[in-house]
């Protein structure tokens, strides 16, 4: 690995290019340790050629959206971060099709969506998050996921730097998942079919959904939202409540009060406090109730 030529690789591209980089900086977590490099490619251009300028200097890649599904490690990723949170694709409402890049908060897309007068996306306002990393974890709420509303994902291939759609049939979406999760096609933009509507009924719909949120959720610290999938048959919050674990603290990291589902960062919180956190919940529920608790939480180590 030579992260010296890559650092000067990609300088000469025109990408702006920090070294050791706290990845406590960019997840929601407030956790992590320095990214060896961290870029913000702005062009689909700048994306393909950061990747083929890791595989000619031999230096691994890591693609992070908003940051707000990641628990990073506390010594940090030797590897170049690339965030797509600046990442521009094409990006307008044409009739009943919505298109979106992949770095856009998934709220920016849900107030898009109600200018335009399309419904369908309500579920997903105040879900944390780009739509990418939405997209790649089929994300949903109060019923309702984004494979619902896709039309089409377009990718990028770090092989061949082509682009290329995929359709949703082919992306392969379930619970919490996606074909993304297990290839390596890099999720560029994606377009979405709704449904006319008005948006003044849209738009109460959406408060609705996140005056729940704020009733519910630990909005107010640090987390990475549901920290363990739904267990078939049963609800992850509803079994950690259920084992007295509210309140439970290693180090910083706690589970909240407010909802068991989530790991709060109450000051000072490492990756290392966290997982073991989620180790002593995930045993719990298992010695108490049987279930056996999937994190829902990415870690990069």
């Amino acid at each position: 690995m030579d992260f010296n030529r890559l650092f000067n690789t990609l300088n000469g591209e025109g990408l702006k290019v920090l070294q050791h980089e706290p990845m406590s900086r960019h997840t929601s977590f407030q956790i992590g340790g320095p990214a060896r490099l961290l870029a913000r490619p702005t062009s689909i251009k700048q994306l393909a050629a950061a990747i083929e300028a890791c595989r000619q200097t031999d230096c691994p890649y890591r693609v992070v959206g908003r940051g707000t599904n990641l628990l990073v490690d506390d010594a940090g990723i030797e590897a170049l971060v690339l965030l797509t949170s600046d990442l521009v694709w094409e990006d307008y409402p044409h009739h009943e099709e919505l298109w979106a890049s992949a770095g856009e908060s998934l709220s920016s897309l849900c107030n898009r969506a109600k200018a335009a007068g399309l419904s369908g996306l309500e579920f997903a306002y105040g879900i944390p998050g780009s739509v990418g990393g939405g997209v790649y974890m089929n994300a949903g709420a109060y019923g309702g996921e984004l494979k619902d509303v896709l039309t089409a994902v377009y990718t990028l291939d770090p092989h061949t730097g082509g682009t290329g759609v995929m359709s949703v049939t082919a992306a392969d979406f379930g619970y919490r998942r996606s074909l993304f999760m297990e290839n390596e096609q890099i999720i560029l933009g994606v377009r979405f079919t709704l449904m006319s509507g008005d948006p003044a009924e849209i738009g109460a719909r959406m408060e609705d959904y996140m005056a729940r949120r704020r009733n519910k959720q630990p909005l107010d610290l640090p987390s990475a939202g549901s920290i363990f999938k739904r267990p078939k048959g049963a609800y992850a919050a509803a079994l950690i409540d259920g084992c007295g674990l509210k309140g439970l603290r290693i180090g910083g990291a706690a589970v909240s009060e407010k909802h068991a589902g989530f790991i709060v960062n109450v000051g000072g919180a490492t990756c290392a406090d966290v997982l073991a956190l989620m180790e002593a919940v995930r045993r719990t529920v298992r010695e108490q109730t049987g279930y056996e608790l999937e994190p829902e939480v990415r870690v990069f180590r």
